[in-house]
């Protein structure tokens, strides 16, 4: 299978019921819709979300009336990831109780969102884990540098998430396979942080999981359980975690563009004809 890098263009004939064509030409690496309530940002990532839904295959699964254009323009997938930012209680408990956890812990959907990274976030160390002991075995001169590049961005993870959390004294148990953290002694499951920094850890496990890959992130206003300095360095701690990324997010907050982003926002009104 041919997977895209990036998207380098977002088509849609009509935003609602005969109403606004959209073309938007995507910049590789940082793309910032923004506009007030109700003028179509939100609609415009669902709709190509929704289109991507089976696995990112397209154009055959492409919603009628949305189009990409993507780099290389043969590719016929994408790596994407999907966060959006409300904290709502989880409505399907009897799915929640069949999974493998305590019920009490999976209030929120946040917290059923970090659950499936967890597992993710395990299948990934057992990736890298075997990617190590091959370059181990393979005898190369220069093998001890290449193992450490290899685990280098779990440690870039882990050193970021401590320094976000460095307020509240909490500091990833990095003898864990799991997500653990310590706080004056004692251990706490991701379940247990506050709705913002469950946010962020949801943000920055989607990111790692990835592996470096060249892949679409989609996000609907991130910002909203962020705190201000958060919400200023979300962009540059996205991509100082995998360069390779595109992101294509939404928002309202100046903060998240207040470090050198500016001119990666594009309002929904100069995308947008009326037809």
């Amino acid at each position: 299978m041919k997977y895209a890098e990036y998207i380098k263009q977002i088509e849609i004939e009509s935003l609602w019921s005969g109403r606004r064509h959209v073309v938007w030409n995507l910049d590789r690496q940082v793309n910032i819709l923004s506009g007030i309530n109700g003028v179509g940002k939100s609609t415009i990532l669902n709709k190509v979300v929704k289109g991507l839904a089976s696995g990112g295959e397209f154009p055959s699964h492409m919603l009628k009336g949305v189009h990409l254009i993507v780099e290389p323009e043969d590719a016929k997938w994408i790596r994407y990831d999907v966060i959006r930012s409300f904290d709502r209680p989880i409505l399907n408990l009897d799915a929640v109780g069949k999974l493998n956890t305590a019920l009490s812990d999976l209030t929120t959907e946040l917290d059923l969102q970090l659950f499936f990274l967890q597992r993710k976030y395990l299948d990934y160390q057992v990736n890298i884990g075997n990617r190590i002991i091959a370059c181990l075995q393979s005898g190369d001169a220069d093998t001890a540098l290449k193992a450490q590049k290899i685990s280098e961005p779990k440690k870039t993870f882990q050193d970021l998430i401590d320094d976000l959390f460095a307020e509240t004294g909490k500091h990833i148990v990095r003898t864990e396979n799991e997500i653990r953290f310590s706080q004056i002694g004692e251990t706490l499951t991701p379940y247990q942080l506050s709705s913002g920094e469950k946010q962020m850890l949801v943000i920055m496990l989607t990111v790692l999981v990835e592996d470096q890959q060249p892949y679409v992130l989609f996000m609907d206003e991130p910002e909203v359980s962020l705190h201000v300095d958060w919400q200023q360095r979300l962009i540059d701690l996205i991509l100082t975690l995998n360069p390779n990324v595109q992101i294509i997010l939404t928002t309202h907050s100046p903060a998240v563009i207040m470090n050198g982003w500016a001119d990666r926002v594009t309002e929904v009104s100069d995308i947008t004809d009326q037809i």
